[in-house]
């Protein structure tokens, strides 16, 4: 195929989440064809899965430019900006919206089963870059069909992989086989059969993040509402708690996220829940109907109900395996972008913006956005991912110098997304602290902010 045939193909955007959406918005805006495809049964599927829990970030940190443009002509109308939304209010509220206006531009229920060069696998260097790209896709009715395109766009995100109990990154021994007891999402404890799961029962929750914090507030909640039922909670870390474990507190400037970290030492404080220190899973055993967690030097916990996993996410790469990517070893992020999100490295205010070179591989014309991009790293922004696909869209459209120009504004605190309390109330303070960490640039032409590990969920 030559490339003015190559050049009318449609440019594939995997994932119709936050990043998808705003891709096709961006390739729409610059009239360049766009089809967007979705494993899950609605647009914004992964974010309906935790739609119970709120966001750090306000709505005026959560609506990407090219999106409302388009939505504008159809009576949409942005929700407060000072507001923080749940995640089933983004989707209902702004995500589902977006994807009736790019309408037949988005198919749902459709499965990238793998990503290749036309004619080419991995191996092959020969008239490479000049084939399209095809895109393997399952329909749910078990039809199946090869999509060419000019250019990938690959924002399907993490969720569908959480990462493991095991403290090596692989699944605990026992941890398997245990998979009735062991959750790895944030539980919604609103909902009667969830709550009926965890009263009056012992809780092991295994994490440090934003989401080990919800989830110990929650469960909390839930001990005081069932006084003297038993509900108990245990938390696992990995290390020791110092003045940082619980993050910023009272001086958090995110309000909503210093809540919840002072919610979750609450909840340790009040007993509602245990904190185990240094403790290194290795094991998880079946004890009658209970479950025993082992650490690595052999020791043992008391026998709890449920284990709840909220250790992060990782990316499949899976779908990928024919192209030619370019990741860091450790993060599996593009390797030009993880040296500016390695979390041993940096927290907010450090990060600094990127767009199209820092997500680009050696297979021209793939490119990983939105939570991918970041690999392992455990947080992230979604008005990073706006500004990765504005560039990315302008790269595919040949415009370099839109491409090379970083166009990220934030408020002067930053911001981030991730899990919040479940019904944070809003005031003027959290309404005015829409931010994350550490005072940001306002217009940057280098980088941006990007959460610290206990910024996000």
């Amino acid at each position: 195929m030559n490339a003015t045939a190559t050049e009318q193909l449609p440019v594939v955007v995997i994932g119709a989440g936050p990043a998808g959406l705003a891709a096709a918005a961006h390739l729409a805006d610059r009239g360049l064809e766009a089809l967007v495809l979705e494993a899950g049964a609605q647009a914004g599927a992964a974010v309906r899965e935790w739609s119970h829990v709120r966001l750090f970030s306000t709505w005026g940190e959560l609506t990407d430019p090219a999106a409302e443009k388009l939505l504008a002509p159809t009576g949409w109308v942005k929700p407060e900006a000072g507001t923080y939304p749940t995640g089933g209010d983004w989707a209902e509220q702004y995500l589902q919206p977006l994807a009736d206006v790019l309408g037949d531009k988005v198919r749902v229920g459709t499965q990238v089963t793998g990503v290749s060069r036309a004619g080419r696998d991995r191996i092959v260097d020969s008239d490479r870059e000049a084939q399209p790209f095809t895109v393997h896709v399952a329909y749910a009715d078990g039809r199946e069909e090869r999509i060419p395109a000019r250019a990938v766009i690959d924002a399907s995100g993490t969720w569908a992989i959480p990462s493991p109990a095991g403290s090596d990154g692989l699944p605990a021994l026992g941890e398997r086989s245990a998979a009735d007891r062991i959750s790895y999402r944030v539980p919604d404890l609103k909902h009667p059969t969830t709550r009926a799961r965890y009263a009056g029962k012992r809780t092991a929750v295994i994490g440090s993040g934003a989401s080990a914090f919800t989830a110990l507030a929650s469960l909390a909640d839930l001990a005081k509402a069932e006084d003297g039922t038993g509900t108990h909670a245990t938390w696992i870390l990995r290390r020791g708690i110092s003045g940082s474990t619980f993050g910023g507190g009272s001086a958090d400037q995110l309000p909503a996220r210093g809540a919840l970290g002072l919610a979750a030492k609450a909840a340790v404080d009040e007993n509602h829940a245990e904190a185990v220190t240094g403790f290194r899973t290795q094991a998880i055993e079946r004890a009658g109907e209970q479950l025993v967690l082992v650490a690595e030097d052999g020791h043992r916990l008391d026998p709890v109900d449920e284990v709840i996993v909220l250790t992060g996410f990782r990316p499949d790469l899976s779908f990928l395996d024919e192209l030619r990517l370019g990741l860091d070893e450790r993060l599996q992020a593009p390797v030009e972008l993880a040296p500016l999100i390695d979390p041993n490295q940096h927290s907010c205010g450090t990060v600094y913006p990127h767009g199209f070179k820092e997500l680009s591989h050696p297979e021209e014309g793939l490119y990983l956005v939105g939570m991918k991009s970041y690999g392992r790293a455990p947080t992230f922004l979604a008005l990073t991912g706006y500004e990765q696909v504005r560039s990315v869209v302008a790269a595919i459209a040949g415009d370099r110098e839109s491409a090379e120009r970083v166009e990220l504004v934030l408020p002067e605190t930053g911001v981030c997304g991730g899990a919040g309390l479940f019904d944070q109330p809003q005031t003027d303070e959290a309404a005015d602290g829409g931010g994350c960490c550490a005072p940001s640039r306002a217009l940057i032409q280098l980088g941006t902010t990007t959460p610290a590990p206990s910024c996000g969920s």
